[in-house]
């Protein structure tokens, strides 16, 4: 086994081009030679550390097994697929893209069923008219049983899903579905709908860390080094950097603080050039009120990465994985 940090990544598709620009974004540029058939690869620049390019529910599966260090992978699949995830997985960041929803669809016909009571309740009368319990195809048979546990509901029976989960009713292989769903458009499309409390959970893609890895000193450097990285990107999109001359900066800089969550990395100087770092959604108040205040001049710079002594990203994990 390699003594390197591993960090599994999606192999194909959108996620795996999600998952190179996130990375690219933070200045960490995936390599990958040989191009798609090489199932390994690593980040340019960064000694100590391996990619392995697997599918999302393998990555899943290998984080749970502590094979790998890192991977990026969906929530639903970290909770289908790892028992007990809290004692094994370390969530460290969400990624922004990958959003879907883990949902219960049933037919449109059910006119009656628009909640999980609703369903409780056609349910039992199935199963007395029948004499056998409505099936549910899915392969997401974890989630569907504690969801539909906390439910209280009882009277159904998986048939788990090979295919494709959502012709599963119009084939008669099964009454109702659970499906992961990004738009609807294909629920629509096989007139089915959600109940109005039928979304299980709301996914999106994240970077997940396995407390079952091998976290040596060395892997420790390693992660760190990536989400420095990957921090000071995530910090550097939430501000701008704010420069003016005004009189009595200190004050001005106290007051910004209060009003915009402003704050002045470098100090604040006697005289000359206020430089403060201002919340993005802030900035043109800020200016206003800057120059409402005696600045001539007010500058407004986009900002590439802010690197702090504290790692929200790596503190946490390190502490999970040390104790300390």
């Amino acid at each position: 086994m390699s003594e390197n940090l591993i960090v599994a990544l999606p192999s194909k598709g959108r996620l795996q081009e999600k998952t190179q620009d996130f990375f690219a974004k933070a200045g960490l540029k995936i390599e990958r030679p040989g191009g798609d058939r090489n199932y390994r690869g690593n980040i340019k620049g960064i000694d100590g550390l391996e990619i392995a390019f697997l599918s999302a529910s393998e990555i899943a599966r290998e984080i749970a097994a502590g094979t790998v260090h890192f991977g990026v992978t969906g929530t639903d699949l970290v909770r289908e697929n790892i028992d007990r995830p809290e004692e094994k997985t370390h969530i460290v960041t969400p990624l922004g893209f990958g959003h879907a929803d883990v949902v219960i669809a049933v037919p449109k016909a059910w006119i009656d069923v628009t909640s999980m009571t609703d369903l409780a309740d056609v349910a039992s009368d199935f199963r007395a008219r029948h004499g056998t319990r409505m099936r549910i195809a899915t392969k997401y048979v974890n989630i569907t049983r504690q969801f539909f546990a906390s439910h209280g509901i009882l009277d159904y029976r998986i048939v788990e899903s090979a295919g494709a989960t959502e012709g599963a009713p119009a084939a008669g292989a099964a009454e109702m579905i659970v499906d992961i769903t990004s738009t609807g458009s294909t629920l629509e499309a096989n007139a089915l709908k959600v109940p109005d409390d039928g979304v299980m959970m709301k996914s999106q893609a994240h970077l997940v860390a396995s407390l079952t890895a091998d976290w040596s000193e060395k892997n420790l450097d390693v992660a760190r080094q990536i989400l420095d990285q990957i921090a000071a990107q995530d910090e550097a999109h939430k501000l701008k950097e704010v420069r003016c001359s005004v009189r009595a900066p200190a004050e001005i800089a106290s007051e910004a603080a209060t009003k915009f969550g402003c704050t002045a990395p470098f100090g604040t100087p006697s005289e000359s050039v206020l430089i403060l770092h201002c919340p993005s959604k802030a900035v043109a108040e800020c200016a206003n009120w800057l120059r409402a205040r005696g600045a001539p001049l007010v500058s407004v710079a986009g900002l590439d990465y802010v690197f702090t002594t504290d790692n929200p990203l790596f503190d946490p994990l390190k502490h999970r994985v040390t104790g300390s």
